[in-house]
């Protein structure tokens, strides 16, 4: 398979987590220096978890990169959009690139240059597909740490997700501090009185 193209000059942008019930939202920008070896990157959901972290190394190693991290409660405060597009714009201005490419169909707000989006742009630009790994990889490991620290849920196996597994352990546990208080449907397990 031919590597994705990129442009040394502009960071690429993506997240992981919007879609998931618990944990955090991870937005993370990457600029690849002239020369690198895009052999290998793709959207980060195509690539197994052993090749996301090869290639994790090799992106950590050889390019600049920001990450940003938004936790639970800043998603339940803001809206998830919302958040993502601030968390976006804050991972740009970190690197203060002279011009990002960013995932999807809405610019980030309070970007530090001049941005484009670009729908599923992780499975079409390199920068975007090290910006998708970078922020897969960064949150499955916060997810596997939070499931040690609250045992039960299964954190480390559906990251979050609503899943069976996932639904089970709140009905049997409830709410933890890292679930979304905002999402469905923790948020009406939250408004029964004498639940939880």
């Amino acid at each position: 398979m031919e590597p994705l193209p990129f442009d040394p000059q502009i960071a690429g942008v993506d997240e992981a987590g919007r879609g998931p019930i618990a944990g955090p939202l991870v937005v993370a920008a990457a600029i690849l220096p002239e020369g690198f070896d895009a052999t290998g990157l793709n959207d980060s959901k195509k690539l197994t978890a052993g090749q996301r972290d090869f290639v994790f190394w090799r992106i950590v190693a050889q390019c600049r990169y920001s990450l940003v991290i938004v936790p639970p409660q800043e998603v339940d405060r803001l809206n998830i959009l919302r958040a993502t597009l601030l968390a976006m714009g804050r991972s740009i201005a970190e690197l203060d690139p002279p011009a990002a490419v960013v995932d999807g169909n809405q610019p980030p707000v309070g970007a530090s240059c001049p941005t484009s989006t670009l729908i599923k742009g992780d499975a079409k630009n390199a920068s975007i597909a090290a910006a998708s790994i970078l922020a897969k990889v960064t949150r499955d490991r916060l997810m596997a740490e939070a499931a040690s620290a609250f045992p039960g849920y299964g954190f480390d196996t559906h990251f979050g997700y609503y899943n069976p597994a996932h639904r089970e352990a709140l009905a049997r546990l409830g709410p933890c501090a890292i679930h979304r208080r905002s999402f469905e449907p923790v948020k009406s397990m939250l408004n029964q009185p004498g639940l939880f």
